[in-house]
């Protein structure tokens, strides 16, 4: 199984989508899922379901921070570290036409409710959205870059 539909996967058992990218990583960032979990769930539904920044996104760039960032805090390592998420970030949008979690939704016909409780997760609710298949492409891209540079 591809870490594109193992991201999926997540997601469909009840992961935000933030956790959902990451943790299908986990092995590559050498960290135990349940921190990878506690880490990226504040980021799910667009950070804390004020519909920013998707979370998928923010999953993506949590993997990049763990197996490209150095320890070191330099103005080298943010530049490099920020190039690399400029450029997968560039792919997703071309991908998906946005960034934004509000606009990901909108473009689905769904009402962009923020803040609340998140919703309920049933049969109704994953056929009505597509963040599942949002998910699988941030972990594809994601996926796609880590083997080109030899990481996975």
């Amino acid at each position: 199984m591809s870490r594109a539909e193992r991201a999926k996967e997540y997601f469909l058992q009840g992961y935000a989508c933030s956790q959902s990218v990451a943790l299908a990583f986990a092995d590559v960032m050498g960290m135990d899922e349940g921190l990878i979990a506690k880490l990226t769930l504040p980021f799910g539904g667009g950070l804390g379901r004020l519909r920013l920044t998707c979370g998928a996104v923010s999953g993506m760039a949590t993997v990049i921070g763990a197996v490209e960032a150095e320890s070191e805090n330099t103005p080298e390592n943010k530049k490099r570290v920020y190039a690399i998420v400029q450029e997968l970030c560039e792919k997703f949008k071309e991908e998906n036409g946005s960034l934004i979690c509000g606009e990901l939704l909108a473009g689905m016909k769904l009402p962009v409710e923020v803040g609340g409780e998140a919703e309920v997760r049933t049969q109704e609710y994953y056929k009505k959205r597509s963040c599942s298949e949002i998910v699988r492409c941030a972990a594809k891209i994601l996926e796609e870059y880590l083997k080109q540079k030899g990481i996975i």
